[in-house]
């Protein structure tokens, strides 16, 4: 329920009158900790947006805070039992309970704010986190009792207030050192042996072709990972380099390091080997190798560290850049369409079986904030649910599809944060952003061809010249943040769901791709010739102009000028043979409409898809339909594979995880975009007209607003609270948790609650009656009545004839109600 609300909203005397008052006003700070902290088993979504920097710096502090409670209620105990017989130390005792009580709050916040800024997930993170917060409640308790209870039960709760700080305790060292933290040192431990369980390392003959292969690809890969930072192209410390075998057998300026045949007399050996504190040992940064790892090397050596004939195996996944057709699988159980039989064929391989699907208020609701982004009317729900017309579902979404202006209303914003594109920034300021919205919402609008569309972007008229230019910083810049290295970086990564980022400032560590490879497609958009530059700093050596995959998809003239050669970027690049371009299309869609891509992250289209078929399958009909995108949605929205139930996952990192499994919809909660319109239409807009960029659409658009779309509107506190990124940098993803800016929005927003406030002053002049005003409100809300349990705690909390207060309180614990605030 609600939190009060004290600035420029509420004065304390109509705080006492809420039926919420009472109970959230001496909780309110529990209650707040809760919205940011019980996240509910079906919030899960990837994301990309990094968390505000003050919750990170608040979160690293945890680790020093945390150590404070736990001194002083262990020494509050150890008063205890010294001093018991006589009651000693009693005021002493209470005191440092309660400053215990108070910093394990503050060591549980900081706790909250260090895992949602960190990279931190699995069961020994949640087992840390509610042992700490229990503790923390213990404690709380323990300090109530100290003030109010008998000697008894402060001794009691304080011993399992302790207690519970040691478990908690635990759990923290294994998150921080690793689960087998003390374990590993214990004589018997399981972990004293060292694991080799890679295929080699019980062959003693000769290797084939094969596994030389395979052994090499682990050997690279291990010096990639953990050596080439400091010895490979980029860095050559002490004259040695790890990145190819001239090099290795070269040595460095120690001489060799490797002694093909003897691990003992090799000098790799002899580094890796070392305590971790010698000045000698290696890796000298970051974490040292694994055991399983220097057996790895040990064994390569041992078999005079072959190194196989040919093309090199990539040490990553390359993924088919041409396009496939395959077959479909058959027909089987009333499982009719092609989608669908990919689906049921994985299924089948996996031994999962169908379920039922969604109803049709689960339904509708998915499709209307699937394609315009807008709950339905509660007349339409009620129509559609007594339609029995079999055919009605694919009937709602063709209509939907219909809705030109809605739908380009909505699917602006998918395409802004892809696109970089926004109507405020940084490069306003200099004056080197230019916004292409107009020509965007007028793309969207007539379901341009996505040839065509990625055409005119790489190729740009002058209202789609924003996304090519790139975002003049101001000041001093990066050599890979110029314009022309932006421009390569966001074409690769929107289109292709390449990453060059790395690769702009050195030979990159995540795929395959060269700094002079990122240079050389940087340079197709440069009026001059580039200079190379390794971190920042001058080679001398000059860019060459090609593209990427050239060698399967043809390369650009070198000598055309600038115009020219963009002309022929996108030629290439759109052309049918150039699979990769619509398969990432077809993942992001399915990624927006799904909660997960079949292939994820969504910019990273070289990892393993969890059906190939299936997204060859979608990428080759898209392109046979004429690159219509409508039709792509169409196909997956009348698909029996999207009306399945939707699914949670107990942690956020199982979504990209390699071996996820999919078996339907990731429950999401709403955009930004899609709660501020959820809440504009069911209970009062929350932004007015004169918010909107009606410069930069076109003027039919002012016409066709029922009120301001939040996807129009230039970005504000509330938005950037719920998620909406400012797109500086492309953003193909959203994250869906919870987390405390947005609940300290939800909460104390002013844009928010005046909304709530104009709201309930309206519900109260159309209904002067409780009953009829809860049942307006459930419908326009939810989509559907209030059942009698519903009606009845609204009738006790707000009585017969509601006040301002009981309405705004009401409301706004609607807007929060998960069937409000998911997808389901």
């Amino acid at each position: 329920m609600r939190l009060p609300v004290y600035k420029g909203f509420r004065d304390r005397k109509r705080l006492l009158s809420s039926f919420t008052h009472t109970l959230f006003f001496r909780y309110r700070i529990v209650v707040l900790l809760l919205l940011f902290t019980v996240k509910s088993h079906f919030l899960f979504a990837q994301g990309s947006e990094p968390v505000y920097w003050l919750w990170a710096f608040l979160g690293r502090l945890h680790p020093m805070i945390v150590h404070f409670p736990i001194g002083l209620l262990v020494v509050a105990l150890m008063m205890e039992m010294i001093g018991r017989k006589k009651n000693n130390y009693q005021d002493a005792i209470k005191t440092i309970v309660v400053i215990g009580t108070i910093s394990s709050v503050l060591a549980v916040v900081m706790g909250l704010m260090l895992a949602e800024a960190e990279d931190y997930g699995g069961s020994v993170k949640d087992i840390h986190q509610w042992t700490g917060i229990a503790t923390m409640l213990l404690a709380g308790l323990t300090s109530y009792a100290y003030i109010r209870m008998s000697r008894q039960l402060q001794v009691l709760l304080l011993t399992i207030t302790v207690v519970g700080v040691t478990v908690a305790g635990h759990y923290g060292a294994s998150l921080t050192h690793g689960e087998d933290y003390l374990t590993s040192v214990l004589p018997n431990s399981n972990n004293a042996a060292v694991k080799t369980d890679f295929v080699l390392a019980t062959t003693d003959g000769p290797l084939s072709e094969l596994q030389v292969q395979e052994l090499n690809l682990q050997v690279r890969a291990i010096f990639a990972h953990s050596c080439n930072s400091c010895h490979g192209a980029a860095k050559v410390k002490g004259d040695l380099r790890l990145d190819g075998r001239e090099y290795i057998e070269k040595g460095g300026e120690s001489g060799p390091v490797i002694v093909p045949g003897d691990p003992g007399k090799s000098e790799l050996m002899r580094r890796v080997l070392l305590p971790s504190n010698h000045k000698e040992y290696m890796p000298a940064k970051g974490k040292g190798l694994t055991k399983e790892e220097i057996a790895i090397l040990d064994y390569w050596i041992r078999k005079g560290a072959p190194w196989p004939e040919g093309e090199l195996k990539s040490l990553f996944r390359v993924a088919e850049l041409s396009p496939r057709m395959p077959e479909l699988p058959p027909a089987n159980g009333g499982v009719v369409q092609p989608l669908d039989r990919f689906v049921d064929a994985y299924f089948n391989q996996r031994n999962i079986q169908w379920p039922n699907p969604v109803d049709d208020r689960i339904y509708i609701r998915r499709v209307y904030m699937d394609v315009i982004g807008l709950l339905p009317e509660p007349e339409v729900v009620d129509a559609f649910v007594n339609d029995a017309a079999p055919d009605k579902r694919e009937r709602m979404v063709a209509q939907l599809l219909t809705r030109n202006d809605d739908y380009a209303q909505h699917w602006l914003t998918f395409w802004n944060d892809a696109l970089r594109n926004d109507y405020t920034g940084t490069g306003y300021i200099t004056g080197g952003r230019s916004d292409i919205t107009r020509w965007l919402y007028n793309a969207i609008l007539e379901n341009k061809p996505y040839n065509r569309f990625v055409s005119e972007l790489i190729n740009p008229i002058d209202e789609s010249k924003g996304f090519i230019r790139g975002i003049k910083w101001r000041g001093t810049i990066n050599s890979s943040q110029s314009t022309e290295m932006q421009a390569a970086q966001n074409v690769s990564q929107v289109f292709l769901g390449l990453n060059l980022k790395c690769a702009s400032c050195h030979d990159s560590f995540i795929n395959d791709w060269k700094l002079e490879d990122a240079y050389a497609f940087a340079n197709i958009f440069s009026d001059s010739t580039l200079e190379i530059n390794r971190c920042d700093k001058p080679t001398g050596v000059m860019a060459g102009r090609r593209m990427l995959y050239y060698q399967q998809l043809g390369n650009i003239d070198t000598t055309a000028p600038t115009g020219e050669r963009l002309k022929q970027l996108a030629q290439y690049l759109v052309q049918d043979n150039n699979g990769r371009l619509y398969r990432t299309l077809v993942n992001r869609i399915w990624a927006q409409l799904m909660g997960r891509g079949i292939v994820e992250p969504v910019d990273v289209m070289d990892n393993e898809p969890w059906s190939q078929d299936l997204l060859d399958w979608l990428a080759a009909d898209f392109t046979a339909n004429g690159y219509d995108t409508k039709k792509l949605i169409y196909t997956i929205l009348t698909s029996k594979t999207y009306q399945l139930p939707s699914v949670s996952v107990d942690q956020v990192e199982q979504l990209v995880a390699p071996d996820f499994v999919f078996k339907g919809m990731v429950r999401r909660r709403l955009t930004a975009e899609q709660f501020a319109d959820a809440v504009s239409k069911s209970i009062e807009p929350i932004y007015g007209d004169s918010m909107v960029v009606y410069r930069l659409l076109p003027e039919t658009v002012k016409e066709t607003l029922p009120f301001a779309r939040a996807a129009l509107v230039k970005n504000d506190p509330f938005l950037t609270a719920l998620g909406r990124p400012n797109r500086e940098n492309v953003s193909t993803s959203r994250m869906s948790q919870a987390n405390l800016l947005q609940a300290l929005e939800l909460t104390n927003g002013e844009q928010f609650n005046l909304a709530v406030r104009r709201g309930a002053a309206n519900w109260i002049k159309k209904y002067v009656d409780t009953e009829a005003l809860v049942t307006a409100v459930y419908r326009n809300t939810l989509g559907r009545n209030p059942v009698e349990k519903e009606i009845a705690i609204a009738k006790k909390q707000m009585g017969d004839k509601p006040g301002q207060a009981a309405v705004e309180d009401f409301i706004w614990a609607m807007t929060l109600h998960p069937e409000f605030q998911l997808i389901f």
